[in-house]
C-alpha cells in the first residue's frame, strides 16, 4: 500500500492507496460513529461492506442514500440528508464518509462542511476520476441552475482511503471520465506521466492492467497533493488544474450534463490547447500529439453541439471568470503550461476562443 501525506499544518491528512482498503481500513482512529452517504448505485455494490466492516470494528454506522447522477449534486438534497442526520442524532463528534465518485465526494464534502457548522469527514473514492482528483484538496460543493459547484467551500477531509479494486466494477465510460483527468496532469505538469500515458492507455482505455491504475492514481495523487500543499485556497497555482475546465465546465453546462464530466473535459482539453496554439505558446506537434493521447482513451475532441455564442456565456459566469474576462490554463508543450511571475492562468480575448470554437 502506498501511503502519501498532504501537509497543510493542523489539517494535514493521509492519503492511502492499496488493494482492500475499502474492506481492511482501519477506521477506529478516526472516531466512533459514521454516517456513510452514497448513491444508490454504489450502495448496491459497496455500502453493505463498508458497513460491516465498521460494524465488525465495533463502530457505529448508519448508510444515508441520493439518487446517482450529477441531478442530485444540489442544496436541497444536501439539506435533506443533513435533516435526516439530525433526526438521528449525529453530532459534532460523528464522522461522514463520502462514498463513491465525484458527485458523493462533492456532495458529502459540502455537507460536511456545514453541518454542525463542519464536522469531520473521510473520502472513501469508489471511481477513477474521483480517486485522482476530486477526493484531494478539500473543494466541495453543489450546482444550481446558473452554474456547476456554484455554492462550496474548502474543507479538507480528515482522511482519503483509495482501494484501486472498485475500478474493477466500473463501466468503461467511468474509467475514460478519470482518464481525462489523468491526460490533463501529463499535459499540464508531467511530460513522464503523459509518455507512460502515450505507451500505455489504448489497451487500459477499459479496465485491464491492475498495475497500470495503481501507478496513475499514485502518481496523480502525488501531483495534486503537490500542488494543494502550495496553494490550497486556489489563489494561483492550483489554477494549473483548471486546464481543461473553462471550456470543458461550459459544454457539461450547456448539454446539462448528459455528456460525463471526462467527456467535457477532454473536448476543454481539446479546445483551450487550440487557443494556446492561437497565440503562438503550443506548437501544432504538441497539441496533436495531446489530441491523440485522448482519442486513445476514447474521449472526444470535437464537439458540434451548443454555438459558440452560448458557451461564452456560460464562461462568462463561471467562478474562474474574473472581471468579465475569460482566464486559461495555457499549455507551451508536454508536461508545461505558461507561467509568469506565478501566475499560471491569463485572460484571453473572447473573439479568439469563439474563432477555435468554430473551427
Amino acid at each position: 500500500m502506498a501511503r502519501l501525506r498532504l501537509n497543510l499544518g493542523t489539517r494535514s491528512y493521509n492519503i492511502e492507496i492499496g488493494r482492500g482498503n475499502l474492506l481492511h481500513t482501519g477506521f477506529r482512529r478516526f472516531g466512533s460513529r459514521y454516517a456513510v452517504i452514497t448513491d444508490s448505485n454504489v450502495k448496491r455494490l459497496y455500502a453493505k461492506k463498508l458497513e460491516s466492516s465498521l460494524k465488525r470494528q465495533g463502530l457505529d454506522a448508519e448508510v444515508f442514500e441520493f439518487p446517482a447522477g450529477e441531478a442530485s449534486k444540489n442544496p436541497e438534497t444536501a439539506a435533506r440528508i443533513g435533516r435526516e442526520m439530525a433526526r438521528k442524532g449525529f453530532d459534532r463528534d460523528s464522522i461522514i464518509i463520502a462514498l463513491g465518485g465525484g458527485v458523493a465526494g462533492d456532495l458529502v464534502g459540502y455537507i460536511a462542511s456545514f453541518y454542525m457548522r463542519g464536522i469531520d469527514y473521510i473520502q472513501v473514492p469508489t471511481t477513477l476520476l474521483a480517486q485522482v482528483d476530486s477526493s484531494i484538496g478539500g473543494k466541495v460543493g453543489v450546482d444550481i441552475p446558473e452554474g456547476k459547484n456554484m455554492f462550496g467551500y474548502f474543507h479538507q477531509p480528515k482522511a482519503v482511503i483509495i482501494d484501486v479494486e472498485t475500478l474493477k466494477t466500473l463501466p468503461k465510460k467511468e474509467i475514460q471520465n478519470g482518464l481525462a483527468e489523468i491526460v490533463k496532469y501529463g499535459m499540464a505538469q508531467d511530460s513522464e506521466l503523459f509518455e507512460y500515458l502515450e505507451k500505455n492507455v489504448k489497451r487500459n482505455s477499459s479496465f485491464a492492467d491492475m498495475k497500470f491504475y495503481q501507478k496513475v492514481v499514485e502518481k496523480s495523487c502525488r501531483i495534486k497533493a503537490g500542488i494543494v500543499e502550495r496553494d490550497e485556497k486556489e489563489k494561483e497555482l492550483r489554477k494549473i488544474l483548471n486546464y481543461g475546465h473553462t471550456i470543458g465546465h461550459a459544454i457539461e453546462s450547456a448539454e446539462k450534463y448528459r455528456l460525463s464530466h471526462g467527456e467535457a473535459i477532454a473536448l476543454g482539453m481539446a479546445y483551450e490547447g487550440k487557443v494556446s496554439l492561437a497565440l503562438g505558446l503550443l506548437d501544432k506537434k504538441s497539441l496533436a500529439r495531446q489530441n491523440e493521447l485522448i482519442k486513445e482513451a476514447g474521449l472526444p475532441v470535437k464537439y458540434s453541439g451548443r454555438s459558440s455564442d452560448e458557451l461564452i456565456k456560460i464562461m462568462r459566469r463561471d467562478k474562474k471568470a474574473r472581471g468579465g474576462k475569460l482566464y486559461f490554463v495555457l499549455p507551451t508543450s508536454v508536461g508545461k503550461v505558461k507561467s509568469d511571475r506565478g501566475k499560471v492562468a491569463f485572460p484571453v480575448d473572447e473573439s479568439i476562443v469563439r474563432k477555435c470554437l468554430k473551427e
